[in-house]
């Protein structure tokens, strides 16, 4: 029982990250900036795409003290919000996707920690 309330307390710390780091500290440069064809104020699309996705690699690597979750973070981070850039998913999708990955990330750590 323990183990499904350290997972569901990371879950939420990592939920709630997730929320500042996509909405508050996500300003609209960045969010029209980070789109594949985006040259906004003269940088180019990855460059924004990747600020973003760092901005949530360090929340989750500090949240779970492992930063190859946070590189885990990063990767997936991109890779969803790519798609979504291309149209192949609504916001509502985008969101599910990010969120299952906090999850995962939860389940990871608290079975490290538990081995």
């Amino acid at each position: 029982m323990n183990h499904i309330i350290a997972v569901a307390e990371l879950f939420l710390l990592l939920s709630f990250a997730h929320c500042v780091c996509d909405f508050p500290l996500q300003t609209d440069r960045i969010a029209i900036g980070k789109c594949p064809g985006s040259n906004e104020v003269g940088v180019a699309w990855p460059y924004w795409l990747a600020a973003h996705c760092g901005t949530h690699a360090l929340a989750v690597a500090l949240l779970t003290g492992n930063t190859w979750i946070g590189l885990g973070e990063f990767v997936a981070h991109g890779i969803i919000d790519y798609v979504k850039c291309k149209r192949m998913v609504n916001l509502a999708t985008d969101q599910i996707l990010h969120l299952s990955c906090k999850m995962l990330w939860a389940i990871l750590v608290v079975n490290m920690q538990l081995s």
